[in-house]
């Protein structure tokens, strides 16, 4: 039997800095005052250092624990060098193939189970309504809701069948919105009949297909709730998610740390609202202080009986479902990670994510003098979202330097004038080739594309983020789009440049 707090602990996941587990986190679960740990960016270094920091966490606890992580692929994913990088959820859309999303996110699964990982915080059921949005972006498989659907049940059961509880994100749907939840509190206002006819049908075909947990987010929906953002919401917890769906699964917020959050509630009464509202287990990603004012605020509203014990128990029995599915009992050996074969699959999959939107005299491009001089810009990524990362930013020069010597290769910052260097390259190349980086939501990127563009005798657009960037830049001879710029993503566009393979994917979206 569980005493009051150590059921209290159970709904408490948390966050840490570091590569090793500090000290405050390893009593915490030795004392059952936690329910499990999720790791960032800043927690990883090497496979086998992961490894040892889940063992680290898993040997000091009480009882089994949840350890989860931002596994998307593309441009979230937390385990990067080291690890095999894959094609994210656009470009797995653009390629059409749910076997080949299935694959890839098992390929992942198989990852995280061989670190003693057993969560992740994927995929994306969000549509893609808005280019301007900052926080979905290729995160999303597109714009129809069938193909969502498709590809994110797909990438469902690859995460499950690996051993991984699959979380679908963010309930009941973030792509309508233009501010991220990171920097302030999103509102929806006016008819939702687009919600239930677009943004939950992704949600209920995850839910048939038997999803371990499904992530809130911390929008304010006001047709549905006036008063609170989803996460706090009964409305949209208890009535949508639970009752209009049948949804019976865990649920879990989004980081609780979001200024969306804590600009309005402070940490403990957060955590008191969430588990009020039906969400089993509020996340908390960062501060020791934030993650221990919300425990006492959920035990003292406990005990008071401002949260009834029927909710903390339901609450408990779903979290401890979770584990007892998901036990990691015969996880894969650690040289599965970055194997060759995950390494070829990763390829294909980035291969069959590129589209071709325009092709001009320029393709293929040779090693040889045929082309002349080629100067290749690409632009640097600029954060527009803490949630996502800031990709891979040499593997595209450093794959077209192998595959074309003769290329120049310079990077940029998005800026207001053009660079006397560049514009001398530029006025001496044959062939230009531009990648851009989500230049739809920058105008100084744009306005530097266009002019780099108008230089060039002949060029290649490379679309590397957002695909949107092709509906500003038609002037470009020849247009790619590779649907987020993880590593095989660049990789795959070089050898699309020197005609290794004719892309065949498909946009998700329309072009604005």
């Amino acid at each position: 039997m569980l005493t009051l707090e150590e059921k209290i602990g159970q709904l408490m996941l948390v966050g840490f800095d570091g590569t090793s587990a500090p000290a405050h986190i390893l009593d915490w679960l030795a004392r059952g005052r936690v329910g499990g740990v999720y790791l960032f960016a800043r927690n990883i270094e090497s496979p086998a250092q992961v490894k040892r920091l889940v063992a680290e966490c898993r040997a000091a606890a009480k009882t089994p624990i949840l350890v989860g992580i931002d596994q998307e692929g593309g441009i979230v994913a937390r385990l990067r060098a080291g690890f095999s990088e894959s094609p994210g959820a656009m470009a797995l859309g653009a390629a059409r193939d749910p076997q080949l999303a299935e694959d890839i996110a098992a390929m992942m699964g198989r990852e995280m189970a061989a670190l003693g990982i057993n969560w992740t915080f994927a995929p994306v059921a969000d549509i893609a309504h808005r280019p301007g949005n900052p926080s979905v972006s290729t995160r999303s498989v597109g714009r129809d809701k069938q193909l969502v659907s498709e590809m994110v049940t797909a990438q469902l059961r690859g995460f499950q069948r690996a051993g991984i509880a699959a979380t679908v994100k963010h309930f009941p749907g973030l792509g309508n919105t233009i501010l991220d939840t990171h920097d302030a509190l999103a509102r929806v206002s006016g008819s939702l009949d687009y919600l239930y006819a677009e943004d939950l049908i992704p949600f209920r075909e995850a839910i048939k297909q038997d999803v371990a947990c499904v992530m809130i987010t911390h929008v304010l929906y006001e047709d549905l709730d006036s008063q609170y953002p989803a996460t706090l919401s009964p409305r949209i917890v208890e009535r949508l998610l639970r009752g209009e769906l049948g949804y019976d699964g865990a649920v879990c917020s989004d980081c609780m740390e979001m200024k969306a959050i804590t600009d309005g509630f402070g940490a403990g009464e957060s955590a008191v609202l969430a588990l009020l509202a039906g969400v089993d287990m509020p996340l908390f990603s960062h501060s020791r202080a934030r993650q221990e004012a919300a425990f006492e605020a959920a035990l003292m509203a406990a005990q008071s009986g401002r949260i009834p014990a029927h909710r903390i128990d339901s609450a408990v029995q779903r979290v401890k479902a979770l584990k007892r599915r998901f036990p990691l009992e015969a996880a894969p050996a650690l040289d599965c990670v970055a194997s060759a074969a995950h390494t070829k699959l990763a390829e294909r999959a980035a291969r069959a994510g590129i589209a071709l939107l325009q092709r001009g005299a320029g393709l293929p491009i040779r090693p040889d003098a045929a082309h002349g001089n080629i100067v290749a810009v690409e632009f640097n990524a600029l954060p527009i979202s803490d949630a996502v990362d800031s990709g891979a930013s040499s593997a595209f020069a450093n794959a077209l330097s192998h595959r074309l010597p003769q290329a120049r290769c310079m990077q940029l910052d998005a800026q207001s004038t053009l660079p006397a260097a560049l514009a001398a390259a530029l006025e001496a190349a044959d062939t230009v080739i531009l990648l851009t980086r989500n230049a739809h939501m920058q105008p100084p990127q744009a306005q530097l594309a266009r002019e780099i563009l108008a230089r060039a005798r002949q060029s290649i657009l490379i679309c590397a983020r957002n695909p949107y960037d092709a509906g500003l830049l038609q002037q470009a001879d020849t247009i790619l789009c590779t649907h987020g710029d993880s590593r095989p993503s660049l990789v795959a566009a070089v050898a699309a440049l020197c005609g290794d393979f004719l892309p065949s994917g498909e946009l998700t979206v329309p072009l604005p």
